[in-house]
């Protein structure tokens, strides 16, 4: 959950590190750091609050220094100040280490640590990495390194650097990810493409228990016993325009009107030609075991979560296949039950998430087929899964997901029909749902074409407090999502339940203060929904219906209404969250909020 970056070359190493730590600002933004080696000295600065910060202190120092690293942090161990700041040095000062993920063991290392005499100026579970490899240098920093990798137990990435050792930068792996970026003359470690992607866009994806060893010119990867690894070298398919702002005020905006193009992009080159039927690159030679499988587990975190209930929906709906959409959290905790015909789909945009890693990684020791369906090529979790499915969305910058969502949705129906085809059920080849994907791009643009109405009605509510969203059916996920994201920008308390369990105990909230958004298009539970927003009137709330288009009625029932085009209701939350998305927006850009760096959230959770 934060982010590093390391430069190793014959350029000024300062400038290339604030410019690419900037872009990795949401994964992490409570303190920042930098170390760089220049005239025989590793100088450090440190900073809290946001990388501004460092920005300027670091303003027109280490002109001559080609060797450093820098990190944003979002706080685990110790509170987020300037002593708790990465990077983290040893006893001589001479050995600088950035590190995300978590040292678990960290108190033992740090005890036995202080015994043998070393000082620690921070909280942090980090700086025991500095110390350990202190204890064990003899010369060669990566041989010190690979000896501390030894006594560790948890996850790391980490970038060291160290002034006896000057000309190396050692990059090191394990269940945090970690890229390494080749230039001409140079090397950058990163944890996230978007930070070196100005520089180059060849890369090398550490797996786990890997270090690299890099000086400007070279680079040689190693395990923790110093077996020499060949490593693939890749090429990033982004371009640098796609992680700028493009005039919009924000990130988020920029990717919620993002989702013509990143719904088009999740399809293109997945329908055969000229034909509804569905083809799966990344699923080729996987298509007798999934003729085979019987029940579907998803495990996801977050919004993730939200589109694998939609997948639940789905699937159960078009396959009549069995699914349990399980917190991965949860799941790995709880010797789940798999059998030879489980298929475990895992969810995650960053496909970093470490609940979600662990998951898939216990299911895949008892014997599961794991497929993931990730947005990030060469992420752990996509590694690690037996076949998957890419969004090919483009990065998702702002914290709170949005086009990730709708692509996910997107990515589950195709997933669905490819099933289908497989299985043999032309109920659902013959259905709808091919060509309501197909229309669903230039419906969601006829939606954000209309955005003034979203606006209206946010200026009336911006200092509610709390905030209801109800929905049945495919739509109950999406009052999950619309509730996930007012909380998450905008710091309103939202809830969002099932319209019909709201009589069970939410009802208790609901008065003239209390707005109540309801997702109440003309499906099968139609009729339903309309006598929950009775029961809301009948106690005072006011009701923002999402509704489809030509239901005139629902107008003379509830305070405001937005329509949506009509579709089939397997394909509803595509189009019924994107009003709910420009809400949460709204209300936070009125309310003052920080839209793309949300306090006390981080953009891919890379720790449990």
């Amino acid at each position: 959950m934060c982010g590093i970056v390391g430069y190793i070359g014959d350029k000024r190493a300062a400038p290339i590190l604030i410019n690419g730590i900037k872009r990795l600002e949401y994964r992490g933004y409570d303190s920042s750091g930098i170390s760089i080696i220049e005239n025989d000295t590793i100088h450090c600065e440190r900073s809290v609050g946001f990388i501004s910060e460092l920005e300027k202190k670091v303003d027109g120092q280490f002109n001559d220094g080609t060797v450093g690293i820098v990190h944003t942090r979002w706080a685990t161990h110790g509170a987020p100040t300037i002593e708790n700041a990465h990077p983290h040095l040893d006893c001589t000062g001479k050995i600088s280490v950035v590190h995300n993920g978590i040292i678990e063991n960290h108190n033992y290392l740090r005890a036995r640590l202080e015994n043998a005499g070393h000082s620690f100026k921070s909280e942090t579970d980090t700086e025991v990495v500095a110390h350990l490899i202190e204890s064990y240098f003899d010369g060669a920093l990566e041989d010190a390194v690979r000896l501390a990798l030894k006594d560790i137990e948890g996850a790391y990435g980490l970038a060291i650097i160290c002034l006896d050792d000057p000309g190396k930068l050692i990059a090191a792996r394990r269940g945090s990810p970690l890229i390494i970026g080749i230039g001409e003359g140079e090397h950058y470690v990163t944890s996230d493409v978007a930070a070196t992607l100005e520089y180059t866009k060849e890369v090398v994806y550490l797996d786990d228990n890997e270090i690299a060893i890099l000086t400007k010119d070279t680079m040689k990867t190693v395990d923790v016993d110093n077996v020499e690894i060949t490593k693939r070298v890749d090429e990033v398919e982004w371009n640098l325009d796609r992680i700028e702002k493009g005039g919009y005020e924000h990130f988020m905006l920029k990717e919620i009107y993002e989702q013509p193009q990143s719904l088009e992009a999740a399809m293109l080159g997945r329908f055969e030609k000229n034909s509804d039927l569905v083809h799966l690159g990344g699923l080729k030679d996987k298509e007798d075991d999934l003729l085979n499988v019987r029940r579907i587990i998803i495990v996801a975190c977050g919004t993730s979560w939200n589109a694998g209930l939609i997948g639940e929906y789905m699937i159960e709906e078009h396959l009549c296949i069995p699914v349990e959409v399980e917190y991965a959290s949860e799941f790995r905790y709880r010797d789940p039950i798999i059998d030879d015909d489980t298929m475990v789909i895992a969810i995650s945009q960053s496909g970093e998430t470490a609940d979600t890693l662990a998951a898939i990684q216990e299911a895949k020791e008892k014997g599961a087929m794991i497929l993931s369906i990730c947005n990030v090529v060469g992420s752990s979790i996509a590694r690690v899964a037996d076949c998957g499915m890419f969004l090919h969305a483009g990065p998702e910058i702002g914290v709170a997901s949005t086009k990730a969502f709708t692509s996910q949705i997107a990515v589950l129906a195709l997933l669905t029909l490819f099933m289908a085809k497989i299985k043999g059920r032309e109920e659902v080849l013959n259905s709808d749902l091919a060509n309501g994907l197909k229309e669903i791009p230039e419906q969601v643009q006829k939606i954000l074409d209309n955005k003034d109405k979203i606006t209206e009605i946010a200026q009336l509510y911006k200092d509610s407090e709390n905030c209801l969203y109800l929905g049945r059916g495919y739509n109950y996920p999406v009052a999950l999502e619309g509730a996930l994201k007012l909380k998450e920008i905008s710091y309103i308390h939202a809830e969002g339940y099932p319209a019909a369990e709201m009589k069970h105990g939410p009802i208790a909230l609901i008065d003239k203060n209390m707005p109540v958004v309801v997702v109440a298009t003309t499906d099968r539970v139609y009729s339903k929904i309309l006598s929950n927003i009775e029961e809301v009137r009948a106690r005072g709330g006011k009701v923002i219906a999402i509704a489809s288009e030509q239901n005139a009625e629902i107008a003379d029932l509830v305070d405001h209404v937005f329509y949506i085009p009509e579709i089939i209701d397997a394909l509803v939350p595509i189009l019924s969250v994107i009003p709910l998305q420009l809400f949460a927006y709204q209300m936070a850009v009125m309310r003052g909020c920080n839209v793309d760096k949300p306090r006390n959230l981080a953009k891919s959770v890379t720790v449990e």
